[in-house]
């Protein structure tokens, strides 16, 4: 059984991240689909949500978002410390762009 303190503090991780993906989804749809690896249904549909729906979604004890670093060739990426920023960021970007895009069920 998950004790309450990880439950409450999924919860919030969880509403954090909802409003944030909104904002970006509200604020560039293309760019969020991108940034959150989403397809256009998801994003519609997290776009329309209002505060409340967001709440009672962000209560659950499971985590809502997902790490796209799944491959070791991004996890690399990401940790490594490199001399040029930008040249890491763009090959970083390039390989979670070759990821598939959640489908909606």
């Amino acid at each position: 059984m998950v004790e309450t303190g990880n439950t409450n503090d999924i919860s919030d991780l969880n509403l954090a991240y909802l409003l944030l993906a909104q904002r970006l989804v509200r604020e560039d749809v293309a760019s969020a689909m991108f940034r959150l690896g989403m397809s256009r249904e998801l994003a519609d549909l997290l776009g329309n949500l209002s505060l409340s729906q967001i709440v009672k979604l962000a209560s659950s004890s499971l985590l809502l978002c997902r790490f796209r670093f799944d491959d070791q060739p991004i996890l690399s990426a990401l940790s490594h410390e490199v001399k040029d920023m930008a040249l890491q960021q763009a090959h970083t970007a390039i390989l979670m762009a070759r990821q598939p895009v959640a489908a909606t069920r």
